[in-house]
């Protein structure tokens, strides 16, 4: 679903059924689109941004320029879902903790590399911010 040149993109962990699931909740946020890690255009877009291939989860939004990754950016998709800040603070604070677990759940064979701040989005990055969103999953049907 396109919804528009400056609406966040969301890079999860496409291979975790849990991450697959929280990100379907999170694309009912108004103008989120999210991609899974592994599709082709990320890489590019990560390189650009971090001249590294962080496996993190990243929240790229191109309005303010900036790029959210591991805590920072469940944090503020927490922020952004509307829960109370005290919820964004303990995912922040947790967010080791719940990437573990979930990934010993999963049975993903990694760890999500060490990318936790806030980044500026680098002009080379941004060029390639539309590159993301054909790799965006279709929301969920919505029911009547």
């Amino acid at each position: 679903m396109d919804h528009g040149p400056d609406a966040p993109v969301l890079v999860f962990d496409g291979d975790c059924p849990y991450c697959s699931i929280a990100a379907g909740a999170l694309r009912r946020l108004d103008g989120v689109e999210a991609v899974p890690w592994e599709a082709d255009p990320v890489g590019p877009f990560l390189d650009a941004q971090f001249d590294a291939r962080p496996f993190a989860m990243v929240l790229v939004d191109p309005a303010e320029r900036s790029v959210y990754a591991g805590r920072s950016a469940a944090e503020e998709l927490a922020d952004r879902a509307g829960t109370p800040g005290i919820v964004g603070g303990l995912v922040r604070d947790n967010y080791d903790r719940i990437a573990g677990v979930v990934g010993a759940l999963s049975g993903r064979g990694r760890d999500p590399d060490d990318f936790h701040d806030t980044y500026e989005l680098t002009d080379e990055a941004a060029e390639l911010v539309d590159s993301l969103r054909p790799a965006a999953s279709d929301p969920p049907e919505r029911t009547a």
